[in-house]
């Protein structure tokens, strides 16, 4: 199946890159707890604000997949350029952001030497903040154009990296200074600037660019252009952002709970988080054959690709959503031996497994509004889903009612439930079978 192909070396490449954390925090972990506290502040910070712009330069995602199927090649290299220069300068908000870490965290309530510390290892990775945003140009560009695989071996590549570079300069090793929370984030910002230059490279000695470049060109940095990118990708920056942010005030949420049920609700929301990436796979799968079959003017089958992607969505998800229904006690003890959390955890997994299902079909639905370039409704829905409905209830549920964190959990998995059924009845009333989807022509790109 097309949307499987693309998908399972994503699904790889996803879970690679999450990787990179979970080795930042065991390897910062075995020099003491302050050091592990002050990374996870920091990082918490870093994603706030990079998930934002991750999403504007995943602007290119409809322009890529359409100008492929429609073998558009001058508009397929236009817009790999305008991403990259999309790309430098979203990096300067968020620059300005990152210089500001210490003084958000403290108004978060956080100890102030932590907060010190969170500041020093946020300020050191502001060097890699283009490079990581060109990579995800770069990776969008050959997903769009159903190469899958180089993305996946940069990822594998990049691990490797990241280990070495932490041991070094985390710990003192091969002749540098022990760095400790400083050396981690330099080791980021290496890992971060190794990704773009290595599937840079790849792209170029391996000629992955042909039928798909007509050379550098004046028009990279036409301002229509360049506005046309935004048009699609400040939606999808607001998308990724409201939802990730939403499950930042969650984990207050849980906070005000107690140290149990903050304990319980990282260990399930890690669950879903790795569960997460093989439908966040199948969208992207989705927003390429979607895209490529727009352009190739065969919305008929673009429109079956987006109820193939929903399926599969779906299908995966219930999957998973089974497996934390029998294995609700066994999975807790993979994070922990604390009997109490462990108790907590299996009363939360079959809400999560609800949450699952919802989750799958809502990440799948955005990749199929990607690949039409209709990336403003998501947006809309994500609003209304969390901000108006879930965080609201979940609170409610928490506390006035007096559920607790199984209540929370209800909240969130109800306003996910409201955003994917949205998201399916945009699809079925106005998918790509049924609208003009088209965001590109044929003909020559200015």
């Amino acid at each position: 199946m097309a949307i499987s192909r693309l998908a399972i070396p994503v699904v790889v490449s996803h879970l690679a890159t999450m990787m990179l954390w979970v080795v930042d925090l065991m390897m910062v972990g075995a020099v003491g707890v302050h050091e592990l506290d002050s990374v996870a502040l920091g990082r918490l910070w870093i994603m706030a604000t990079l998930v934002f712009s991750m999403g504007v330069v995943m602007g290119v995602d409809p322009l890529v997949t359409q100008a492929h199927g429609a073998k558009n090649e001058r508009l397929l290299g236009l817009t790999l350029q305008r991403g990259m220069a999309v790309a430098v300068l979203m990096s300067v908000p968020t620059a300005v952001l990152w210089l500001f870490t210490g003084r958000f965290l403290l108004l978060t309530g956080q100890e102030a030497a932590l907060c010190a510390q969170a500041q020093t290892y946020t300020l050191v990775q502001i060097p890699s903040i283009p490079f990581f945003l060109v990579f995800v140009v770069l990776r969008q560009y050959l997903i769009g154009r159903g190469k899958t695989a180089p993305p996946m071996w940069v990822a594998f590549l990049a691990n490797g990296v990241n280990i070495l570079a932490n041991w070094a300069l985390i710990f003192g090793n091969l002749g540098f200074p022990k760095l400790g929370v400083v050396g981690a984030g330099i080791a980021t910002t290496v890992t971060q600037i190794f990704m773009a230059t290595a599937l840079g490279g790849w792209i170029f000695f391996a000629h992955l660019e042909r039928g798909a470049w007509a050379g550098w060109t004046k028009n990279a940095l036409d301002v229509r252009g360049l506005i046309q990118i935004l048009r699609y990708g400040l939606p999808v920056g607001v998308q990724i952002g409201l939802e990730y942010w939403a499950f930042m005030w969650a984990n207050l949420l849980a906070g005000w709970l107690g140290a149990a049920a903050l304990a319980s609700h990282t260990i399930v929301i890690n669950l879903a988080s790795i569960s997460f990436m093989v439908p966040l796979g199948i969208s992207f799968g989705v927003v390429t054959r979607v895209g490529n079959l727009i352009g190739e003017g065969d919305p008929r089958r673009a429109q079956r690709a987006a109820w193939v992607g929903f399926v599969l969505g779906g299908a995966v998800m219930t999957v998973s959503a089974a497996a934390f229904v029998f294995g609700r006690w066994w999975l807790p003890s993979l994070y922990t031996r604390d009997a109490a959390v462990i108790a907590s955890c299996a009363a939360l997994l079959p809400i999560a497994a609800a949450f699952q299902l919802f989750d799958g079909v809502q990440v799948v639905g955005g990749g199929i509004l990607r690949g039409m370039g209709r990336t403003r409704p998501a947006a809309v829905f994500n609003l209304v889903g969390y901000y108006v409905l879930a965080l609201p209830l979940a609170w409610w549920l928490a506390f006035p009612a007096g559920y607790g964190l199984p209540g929370m959990w209800w909240g969130l998995a109800a306003g996910l439930a409201v955003i994917a059924v949205a998201l399916v009845t945009w699809v079925w009333l106005r998918g790509p079978g049924r609208v003009d989807a088209r965001v590109v022509q044929v003909g020559p790109a200015t």
